[in-house]
Order: C-alpha cells, then structure tokens, then sequence
C-alpha cells in the first residue's frame, strides 16, 4: 500500500510539473521580400530584409530556441537562417495552410520549448489563434514587417506580448 501511495504521489507531481511548464514562441513574419520582379512567386529577401533577418538573430540572441519552423518559401526560410546558423539549429518547415495541427502537434508534444515560427503577413496571426490566443493587433499589412508576437502557454493560460524588432516601419501604435 505504501509502495501504491508513493508512485500515485509521483505520478501526480510529474503531471504537476509538465503542467507548469512555460513554453515560449516567438512569431514573426519574413523580412522584406526582393520585388523586382512582380511575377516571382518565391522571391528572396531584399537588402531590407537581409538587414532584418540578421536583426531577428541580434533580437533573440541569449534565448536557447529548442526549434524554428518556416513555411517552405525562401523569404521564410532566409529570415530564419541568421539566428539558425548563429545557435546550430536546422530549420524545419510546416504547412501555413495546415496550422490548426501544427499549433496541436506543438501544444501537445513541445512543452517547456522555446521556439521561433516565421510565417506571413496573413497567417501569423493565425497561428496565434490555432494556439488559442487572440489576435493582437487588428490587421497586418504588406509593410509590417517589424512585428514580433511573444506567445506565452503556461498550462491554460495563453498569453501574447508585442514587440517591435528592427528598423520601425510605422510609429509605435
């Protein structure tokens, strides 16, 4: 009986502490796409952008990222690569158009990670609602490139901090 006692007892601080942990995603979207050509469907990042990614890698440097998902485009992928290249870490990709199970696959399977998803403009915020936050910011438009949403799932809890990183595209709202 004693015996019986001890592993429920474990059993139940074990869930306790996989419950209590905090995991932490960064969201942003790509940095500034090339568009001299308007026909390319997947074009790479401008000087902009270029400049951006490597203030993404400069904004999360000291942060231990466990994991960074891009969607399976360039522009994506090219945001990504600084902070990748700079802390060892492959970039994975995941299906924007299948979020709702990659937010689940996450929630169920990431606990305590720090992570760091690169989406676009029309499916950031999305993501953040597949988490079960809210939006944070009403619209995102094609020149809102400076955003980064601080997602924060502690149990229940579903908390979103906004910050700016890079060079400011419209004045702090």
């Amino acid at each position: 009986m004693k015996n019986l006692f001890i592993i429920l007892a474990f059993l139940f601080f074990w869930q306790q502490s996989i419950y209590a942990q905090k995991t932490t995603i960064w969201v942003v979207r790509h940095a500034e796409k090339e568009m001299s050509d308007p026909k390319e469907k997947d074009p790479d990042l401008s000087l902009e952008g270029k400049e951006r990614a490597e203030a993404l890698a400069k904004y999360l440097k000291g942060e231990k990222l466990d994991s960074i998902f891009s969607t399976n485009y360039k522009r994506t992928k090219l945001t990504g690569y600084p902070t990748a290249d700079k802390i060892g870490l492959t970039i994975k990709t995941y299906d924007a158009a299948a979020q709702n199970v990659f937010a689940e696959g996450l929630i169920k399977n990431a606990k305590g990670k720090k992570m760091l998803i690169i989406g676009h403009s029309n499916t950031i915020q999305e993501i953040l609602v597949a988490f079960g936050a809210k939006k944070p910011v009403k619209d995102l438009t094609d020149d809102d490139y400076d955003y980064v949403f601080i997602l924060t799932l502690k149990g229940d809890k579903k908390e979103v901090k906004v910050e700016r990183y890079g060079l400011v595209h419209h004045a702090k709202e």
